[in-house]
């Protein structure tokens, strides 16, 4: 087992999550206008959702592993390309993080959580990521390839689940820091282009 690996993929994730995006900034909104509680349930919803793409990718790339090592390294390299033009779309994007847009409605908690949690099942870009992401961090030879998928699924709804916590919890610090800092978002911007490109050069090498 290579636990380099594991803290490798740890730490990438906790940069792409901190880095915005509409899931972080949704939440953000929703703990300022209605509470923390509001953006904890829909940071559940989000987190749910990414089970659904973990199951998915792990039973279709396991199949994948056994059927041909030959196109699993296919699928490697273009999850490799897809997230170098990830990293692509966000230099060619604006660094300004805009919170005005968003609207928050005021909803129970019970329609927040189902509201993350098909904000975040019925968006493929989501199954698209994690197929480019999770197959470059396999960390063990022995253990079964479902298995570490899931652990990596793990990881990464706990570790996501922790930085969104946090920002619903700090959602007041964070916006005032964010309207006081102009320069955040343009230093958040190559903090997620350095992360994709990194992964990507992981992947290939």
């Amino acid at each position: 087992m290579n636990l380099e690996v594991l803290y490798g993929f740890v730490l990438a994730t906790a940069a792409l999550a901190i880095a915005p995006g509409p899931d972080n900034i949704y939440v953000l909104m929703q703990s300022m206008v209605h509470g923390v509680k509001s953006g904890l349930a829909t940071v559940a919803g989000l987190m749910s959702g990414c089970i659904v793409h973990t199951t998915l990718v792990a039973f279709g790339v396991s199949v994948i592993i056994k059927k041909s090592p030959l196109l699993f390294t296919g699928l490697k390299i273009a999850g490799a390309c897809y997230l170098l033009f990830l990293a692509y779309k966000v230099y060619t994007s604006s660094a300004k993080i805009d919170t005005e847009s968003i609207q928050v409605p005021e909803k129970s908690y019970k329609a927040l959580y189902v509201q993350g949690f098909i904000m975040n099942v019925l968006n493929p870009k989501v199954s698209i990521f994690f197929l480019a992401f999770f197959p470059g961090f396999l960390f063990s030879e022995t253990l079964n390839s479902v298995l570490q998928f899931y652990i990596l699924g793990g990881l990464f709804i706990l570790v996501s689940f922790i930085v969104f916590a946090l920002i619903a919890f700090l959602a007041g610090k964070v916006s005032n820091y964010l309207k006081a800092n102009k320069r955040t978002g343009l230093v958040l911007k190559w903090l997620q282009i350095v992360v994709f490109v990194a992964i990507a050069v992981f992947l290939l090498l």
